[in-house]
């Protein structure tokens, strides 16, 4: 029933926008034909109004593969930089947080890793219609380039975060899990959570023998509950790391696991010299970082998937002089 809602909901869309665009263009032949330029801030606002409906209908037909309508775990790995990598990891977790609640996802914490100053790892699991398919292009190194807060001699840092989307697997996507190919440990979780989370072994770490695939869940307080999300993390890790086996030349997924380092980024984040955001694979950017940290990375998304799409390179928005600057950064 959710499939069939979504494929009306998506006809239906197709069908208000291909009326109101043939309504538009027999408004503007008449309007030629008459020699009625009266009407022309209405047609121009009108046709900008259909065009904003049009883009956002393509980016829902590029949500077309497998496992896009999908729920996400979302993780990421402070890299190089000690406390500054930690501090930036942090603030990747708020951008994505902050991204989900704009779009009414719910965003849980699966696992946690705190460290000084900021977090080594997280994961979280984000939920809602096509979570997978909007956050796969965030997959890989995040770097951060600003004045420390950290550094009493106000020296500017470069930082590094690595970020991995997978979808979370349901039903309608069969990954076999035999009993005999996992080891499961219990352990003792750490942080907050008080002393039933501090004194008992609720935590549990699955490790899928074949591929040495491990993965950890200490968010609930009942080890029951942190198994089952450790399994259904552990589905999608495999899913996504039998579909690259199978597609290593075109790989789909997040398994491509770069140095979390210079040179193997896919988007710096500017706060000094001037402010702006840069995605590497497709030269997209904008000025406004603090827009982005809130959250506001739609356009970023959008711009990717319209670049995988079409196969090129994006044209940019901003001058070469911009360009090069970061470059050199």
């Amino acid at each position: 029933m959710t499939e069939i809602k979504q494929i009306r909901d998506r006809i239906e869309s197709w069908s208000r926008l291909k009326a109101d665009a043939e309504a538009l263009d027999e408004v503007l032949r008449m309007a030629r034909e008459e020699g009625d330029d009266s009407m022309e801030a209405d047609i121009r606002s009108s046709f900008k109004e259909v065009s904003e409906r049009f883009d956002k209908a393509i980016v829902l037909e590029l949500l077309s593969g497998e496992a896009d309508r999908a729920g996400a775990f979302l993780s990421i790995h402070a890299g190089s930089g000690g406390t500054e990598a930690c501090d930036w990891a942090s603030m990747l977790m708020r951008m994505y947080t902050r991204w989900a609640e704009r779009r009414k996802f719910k965003a849980e914490v699966v696992d946690l890793l705190e460290a000084e100053g900021g977090i080594k790892s997280v994961t979280l699991q984000i939920e809602g219609d096509y979570a997978y398919g909007y956050l796969r292009g965030e997959s890989g190194v995040h770097r951060l380039v600003r004045i420390s807060p950290f550094d009493a001699n106000a020296r500017r840092h470069t930082s590094f975060a690595s970020v991995y989307v997978l979808p979370v697997i349901d039903d309608s996507i069969d990954v076999e899990i035999r009993p005999e190919d996992i080891r499961i440990d219990t352990y003792r979780s750490g942080g907050a959570g008080g002393q039933k989370v501090n004194k008992t072994d609720s935590a549990v770490r699955i490790t899928h023998l074949e591929t040495g695939i491990v993965v950890t869940c200490q968010n609930e307080r009942s080890q029951y509950k942190n198994k089952d999300v450790a399994m259904s993390v552990l589905k999608s890790r495999l899913y996504e790391h039998y579909r690259a086996e199978k597609d290593k030349e075109n790989q789909k997924f997040a398994s491509e696991k770069k140095e979390i380092a210079w040179g193997s980024q896919i988007r710096s984040y500017v706060f000094q010299p001037y402010t702006m955001v840069k995605d590497h694979r497709n030269k997209f950017f904008v000025g406004n970082v603090q827009g982005v940290m809130d959250g506001d990375i739609d356009p970023f998304i959008e711009s990717y998937m319209r670049w995988r799409w079409q196969g090129s390179p994006a044209n940019g928005n901003a001058a070469a002089g911009a360009e090069d600057e970061e470059e050199d950064l």
